[in-house]
C-alpha cells in the first residue's frame, strides 16, 4: 500500500467532553498513519439523537486542535474543506446499504428492548456483552421478508468463523453465531445502528486502518461480515489497550478529573501528549512534546500488548 492510500480516522461520539482515554486513541491513530505519510480524518458519530449534542462536537474539534491533532480535509460528505464528517448527515448512504441487505433476505424485525437501547452505541466488552439469543428470528431459514411491523431490525448471522489479524494483538477468530449473535442494523426508533453506519462510512471515506480500543475486537468480526455482504473493501485493524482507572474500569466521562475540561485548566497540551507517549512506550519519560515531535519515535512494536493499562494517575 502506498503512503498516499493510507487513511486513518478518529470517530468520537459527541455525548460529552473528551477524556484522556479518547485522546490516547486519537493520538495513536494519528501517529500510526501520519508516521507513514498517510491521512487522518475526523468523523462525528452522532447517530443517537438523545445523547448527541452539537456543543460537544464543537468542543471535540477545539480540543483536537489544541492538542495538535489536526485532521486532513474531508470529501464530498464533509461540511467544507476542513470540517469533520457528520453521521447524521449521511442517512441516505445507510439506507442504500440497508436495502442491499434486505434484498439478500437476511433482515428481520425484533422487539427486544436491549437492542433499542444499545444499537447506536459502540459496544464495549468491559460493560458486559450480551449475545442475542435469536428469540425473534423467523423459524424458517433465510431468505426472510422484512415485515412493516414496529421494532428494531436485526441481521441474521451464520454459524461461521471470522478470522483476521490485528496489527497489535495478532490473529483473531470469532464465531458469528456463538460470540456475536444476530445484531441490530436499525433501531426501533429508526436510528441507524453503529455497526452498519461505521462500515458504510469507513468504506466510503477510504479508511484503510481503524485504530480503536481493544474492547471493540468483537465488533471487527461483525463489521467484516458486513463488508463481505455489501461487497465493500475492509480496512486493517489496530486495537489498542484501554486506559483504566484505579478500579480497573476503562476511562469514561465519569472520570471527571481526566476530562479535557479539567485537564486544560492545569496542563499544557504538550504535557498531556508527553504523558500518553510515555504510557505508549514511545519516550522513556513523560516529557512535554507535540504529536509532530513523535512521528519519528512512533513504532507499533513499542506499544504495550495488553488489554488494560491501569497505572493511570487520577490527575496528570
Amino acid at each position: 500500500m502506498t503512503t498516499a492510500a493510507l487513511r486513518g480516522r478518529f470517530a468520537p461520539s459527541p455525548s460529552g467532553r473528551m477524556h484522556l482515554g479518547n485522546v490516547w486513541a486519537a493520538l495513536l491513530s494519528w501517529l500510526s498513519v501520519k508516521s507513514r505519510g498517510g491521512q487522518w480524518i475526523l468523523r462525528i458519530e452522532d447517530l443517537d439523537p438523545g445523547r448527541s449534542k452539537e456543543e460537544y462536537a464543537r468542543l471535540i474539534e477545539d480540543d483536537l486542535h489544541w492538542l495538535g491533532l489536526d485532521w486532513d480535509e474531508g470529501g464530498l460528505s464533509a461540511e467544507g474543506p476542513h470540517a469533520p464528517y457528520v453521521q447524521s448527515l449521511r442517512s441516505g448512504l445507510y439506507a442504500d446499504a440497508f436495502r442491499k441487505l434486505e434484498e439478500k433476505g437476511l433482515l428481520y424485525r425484533c422487539r427486544c428492548t436491549r437492542a433499542d437501547i444499545m444499537a447506536t452505541q459502540a459496544p464495549h466488552q468491559a460493560d458486559g456483552r450480551v449475545v442475542y439469543s435469536g428469540r425473534c428470528r423467523p423459524s424458517a431459514r433465510p431468505p426472510f421478508t422484512l415485515s412493516d411491523e414496529r421494532g428494531a431490525v436485526r441481521l441474521c448471522v451464520p454459524d461461521r468463523e471470522v478470522n483476521f489479524t490485528d496489527a497489535l494483538f495478532g490473529p483473531q477468530s470469532f464465531n458469528l453465531a456463538q460470540q456475536c449473535g444476530d445484531f441490530v442494523v436499525r433501531r426501533a426508533d429508526g436510528a441507524w445502528a453503529y455497526q452498519l453506519a461505521v462500515v458504510v462510512d469507513d468504506a466510503e471515506m477510504g479508511v484503510t486502518e481503524v485504530a480503536r480500543g481493544c474492547d471493540l475486537l468483537f465488533s471487527a468480526a461483525q463489521q467484516l461480515y458486513l463488508y463481505d455482504l455489501l461487497e465493500l473493501p475492509a480496512p486493517e485493524f489496530l486495537h489498542l489497550p484501554l486506559l483504566c482507572n484505579a478500579s480497573g474500569q476503562r476511562l469514561s466521562k465519569r472520570d471527571a478529573s481526566l476530562s479535557l475540561e479539567e485537564l486544560r485548566k492545569h496542563r499544557s497540551p504538550e504535557e498531556i501528549i508527553g504523558y500518553l507517549a510515555h504510557l505508549a512506550g514511545l519516550i522513556p519519560r513523560p516529557e512535554a512534546c507535540r504529536p509532530a515531535d513523535l512521528l519519528e519515535a512512533y513504532d507499533l512494536r513499542k506499544l504495550p500488548c495488553t488489554n488494560n493499562i491501569t497505572d493511570i494517575a487520577p490527575t496528570i
